[in-house]
């Protein structure tokens, strides 16, 4: 009797230690989603004030600067692990974080901020094929309903509630930008699963660092192009709130809701980054927020809470087998 008792309070304190491993992941993951979503709002400031490549090395520069100090000791104690693992941070470091946001904020010379916040949408959608596609990772029935029901929300945004813009959708130039670097975005969160065993931190200013390095040869080909434009004074204010907020918390946030639900679950958050920036841009580009953005909103969220369902149906299950 009393081995029952012990077994059932073992399995209610670790099912309590998983629920707030969950909860900790969607406050994490919902922070890093407003700071993406602000980012589309960033990049469309960012335009005619300094140039994409010089952003994102004045991005990566401000992070390693501003962590370097803090961080040294820790990374030094992680050193062996990470300097083992060098072409793989470079690889990341320049995919998941240089490459993507210099296509990103090229992209917002051709396309709206609400465009490229919409179409931000389509990184679950593509994290999920990519881990099916690379690791036959099974999708439950209601995952892909989850993420069914996520992706028309971001298609409600889309087409503004009207069922007839469906026959008049298309892509221009800065949307099919857009849409490349959601695929290497994905990438780089598929590859975050063969992380180096160090800390986030450690981790994450290491990948900054990276990033920083790969951004330079681009930083030099815009320049022999003549694409530089020098920082304004809004263009250093961009550059420092990009810095911080989609650079330094966001991706050290993600990097911690990847690490406590896996790639496949955190994914499914990215979704709240249509919203985010549609909200945002309603504040600060004086643009319209009307009633399918709440609607939109609604069908995410439900679409999480039903993707969400089936990992906590399987960890019940687990649990069930276990006490057994």
């Amino acid at each position: 009797m009393l081995g029952g008792v012990t077994d059932e309070n073992e399995s209610a304190l670790a099912a309590s230690a998983v629920g707030r491993r969950a909860a900790g992941a969607y406050g994490l993951l919902i922070l890093t989603t407003f700071f993406w979503g602000a980012n589309a709002v960033l990049a469309k400031l960012a335009v005619g004030e300094i140039s994409p490549m010089a952003l994102v090395s004045m991005r990566w520069l401000g992070v390693v600067l501003v962590l370097a100090p803090f961080a040294i000791r820790s990374v030094a104690s992680d050193w062996a692990a990470l300097r083992a693992r060098w072409p793989y941070l470079m690889t990341m470091g320049a995919l998941g974080l240089a490459v993507f946001n210099g296509i990103f904020y090229w992209a917002a010379h051709h396309t709206s901020a609400i465009n490229i916040g919409i179409l931000q949408g389509v990184m679950p959608m593509f994290i999920l094929i990519g881990t099916v596609g690379l690791y036959r990772a099974r999708i439950s029935l209601y995952q892909a309903l989850g993420v069914g029901i996520t992706m028309l929300g971001v298609v409600v945004v889309g087409i503004e509630g009207d069922l007839n813009q469906l026959r008049t959708v298309s892509f221009n130039r800065g949307d099919l930008l857009v849409l490349l670097a959601c695929a290497l975005y994905a990438a780089y969160t598929i590859g975050l699963r063969h992380r180096p065993e160090t800390g986030a931190v450690n981790l994450f200013v290491a990948l900054a660092s990276a990033a920083f390095l790969m951004s330079l040869p681009m930083l030099l080909m815009e320049v022999r192009l003549g694409w530089t434009q020098p920082p304004t004074s809004l263009g250093w204010a961009i550059a420092g709130l990009v810095a911080i907020f989609p650079s330094l918390l966001a991706q050290i946030f993600f990097i911690r809701g990847v690490q406590l639900i896996g790639p496949a679950r955190a994914g499914i958050f990215l979704n709240l980054v249509p919203l985010f920036a549609v909200t945002l841009a309603f504040f600060i580009l004086d643009e319209q927020l009307q009633m399918h953005h709440l609607t939109a909103l609604i069908l995410v969220v439900a679409g999480i809470g039903l993707a969400e369902r089936s990992s906590m149906l399987g960890r019940s299950n687990r649990t069930e087998q276990a006490r057994k």
